[in-house]
């Protein structure tokens, strides 16, 4: 298991004479060690400590159930935090977070969105010194009693991302027609991030603290598809686990019906991939247009200068030219847009710098976190 950032680390050297052993006690948590002669003692306490954080937009009717159900100790865990992330509700939501066992709410002054309120709620759990964070909805689709085997896999090492599976094809809680369009679009978007996740849109995940600070959202409307390319691309350790999931509460409020859904999240994918893969984007487009326009245009040279026939493919000059054109300015495009590539990824450095060091120190008088409001006990919302 990783060292968690909270960790408290000892370091003791000494010679020992001839017959004498060292014995090291510390405070609570720590225990007695002897060591033989001539060595080095190191006394560790290890604290890892868990942020589930919950984006919530008028949720005033759900979050109870969601928060009588989240485990407040579990195997491996120091420290459990809960933070929810109100995304501009009108119906108390902050209040009733703070009254049924919430640490903290991040509250935004109107709705920005989901994934402005899943990314601002993963820099605040990394100012906490989250060592995992995991997400999960405030419609109680997710059963929070499954964290603990959501978490498993990063407690172990063995992943960065760990999301889970709700099965749709057999999910008795969907629908034939949502299990199938569920299971094809997973399936693409399995070849698009170059993943194996069966359940590519599930919000039921746990990151660790290595693939946290690497997070970033462009697209405004959800993060699911976003963070899964990145992960992939970024050659990401991720891992999947079956999970149970309860009836719907409500109709979902990020789309309007499965066709909806499937048009916003294409082009969440279309857009993700170019931002992630210009070059090869813009390239293999470019390349097609190319092609094109050279053949035409090679048709009507070789008409113009062997066959002395060239006025029947006049227009394969005009149609030509213009793919040709078209072909290298995508090419173009790509080479530009992999050099941004390369700058952004420069910038995600100082940005994971800078998260990775910023740290919450006070948090008794904490009352702002980036301009937005934060409440706690010592902080009530009104």
């Amino acid at each position: 298991m990783a060292k968690g950032r909270g960790s408290l680390v000892f370091y003791v050297a000494g010679v020992i004479g001839k017959r004498d052993r060292f014995a090291a006690l510390a405070m609570t948590g720590f225990s007695l060690i002897e060591f033989p002669q001539h060595s080095k003692v190191i006394v560790q306490l290890l604290i890892m400590k868990l942020a589930i954080q919950i984006p919530a937009f008028n949720e005033a009717e759900h979050l109870p159930a969601v928060l009588a159900e989240l485990p407040r100790q579990l195997p491996g865990v120091d420290e459990i935090v809960v933070v929810v992330v109100d995304d501009g509700s009108t119906d108390g939501t902050s209040q009733v977070a703070l009254e049924h066992g919430a640490e903290f709410v991040l509250q935004h002054r109107r709705n920005r969105g989901l994934s402005k309120a899943f990314i601002n709620g993963i820099q605040f759990c990394l100012a906490l010194g989250a060592d995992i964070i995991v997400n999960t909805d405030a419609d109680n689709q997710y059963p929070g009693s499954q964290i603990g085997k959501l978490i498993e896999p990063l407690l172990r090492g063995r992943a960065d991302l760990v999301i889970g599976d709700r099965q749709t094809l057999e999910n008795k809680h969907f629908s034939p027609f949502k299990r199938t369009m569920e299971h094809l679009g997973s399936c693409v978007i399995r070849r698009v991030s170059n993943t194996t996740v069966p359940d590519t849109v599930s919000g039921f995940r746990a990151f660790s603290r290595y693939a946290a600070l690497r997070l970033q959202v462009y697209n405004p409307y959800s993060y699911t598809l976003e963070t899964l390319i990145q992960a992939g691309k970024g050659l990401m350790k991720i891992e999947s686990v079956p999970i149970e999931t309860n009836p719907a509460t409500r109709a979902s409020r990020l789309h309007k019906g499965m066709f909806n859904f499937i048009w916003r999240q294409g082009g969440a994918i279309i857009r993700s991939y170019v931002l992630y893969q210009p070059l090869r984007t813009f390239l293999s487009i470019g390349s097609v247009l190319f092609l094109i326009g050279a053949i035409l245009l090679g048709r009507f040279l070789v008409y113009y200068i062997f066959l002395n026939d060239s006025s029947r493919f006049i227009q394969s000059v005009s149609i030509g030219g213009t793919f040709l054109v078209a072909g290298i300015t995508l090419i173009m495009f790509g080479f530009l847009g992999d050099a941004t590539r390369a700058n952004r990824q420069i910038s995600e450095e100082s940005m994971i710098h800078e998260r990775d060091t910023f740290t919450i120190s006070d948090l008794d008088s904490l009352s702002d976190f980036r301009g937005h409001p934060v409440f706690s006990k010592h902080n009530p919302a009104v």
